[in-house]
């Protein structure tokens, strides 16, 4: 078992030459596109923009909220961007985006998955990096951990069908 890196340089400098170039390009991209205030820092063995304690102090398990995260993993690299799982108006425009560039996109909630740089679209992922300010990262944040909507940027994107929730059980079969 390695010893987890506290520091970008000791980050960077434990990673094979291939994910060294795409970790250092995405990196450049995030840093590029950041909207003020955010923060770079090493954590868990992983590089994450975070939203300063000082800003949001009042966070569910005391530690900063994360805006973005870029890891590598054992059989892929991942960029995680918190303010794209946050807004489904954002998500569509990242997946549009990918689609119209003819690049397919392995993403989960937050995670966009990688094996090289030439599977990003780099200009949709910097502007969905740069499209959500803190103050309405931490007004989105504050708003679900206090079980409100987060607003507009929880609204049916367009074109889909607003969900519905379903009923459970045999009430829902009465």
């Amino acid at each position: 078992m390695k010893p987890e890196a506290t520091t970008m340089h000791e980050y960077l400098s434990a990673l094979a030459a291939d994910r060294l170039e795409a970790i250092s390009a995405v990196r450049y991209l995030v840093n590029r596109k950041l909207p003020p205030g955010y923060r770079e820092t090493v954590s868990h063995d992983t590089i994450v923009w975070i939203v300063p304690l000082e800003a949001c102090p009042d966070t569910q398990n005391g530690q900063p909220l994360t805006y973005a995260a870029l890891a590598n993993e054992k059989n892929y690299m991942a960029l995680y961007l918190a303010s794209v799982y946050s807004d489904p108006r954002a998500e569509a425009a990242l997946r549009d985006a990918f689609a119209k560039a003819g690049r397919k996109l392995d993403m989960g909630r937050s995670c966009i998955r990688f094996r090289k740089l030439a599977d990003l679209h780099l200009p949709a992922i910097g502007r969905a990096v740069a499209a959500c300010s803190m103050e309405e990262f931490v007004r989105r944040a504050q708003a679900v951990r206090a079980g409100k909507p987060a607003g507009p940027a929880h609204a049916t994107p367009p074109g889909a069908k607003a969900k519905t929730p379903r009923a459970k059980g045999r009430a829902a079969a009465r």
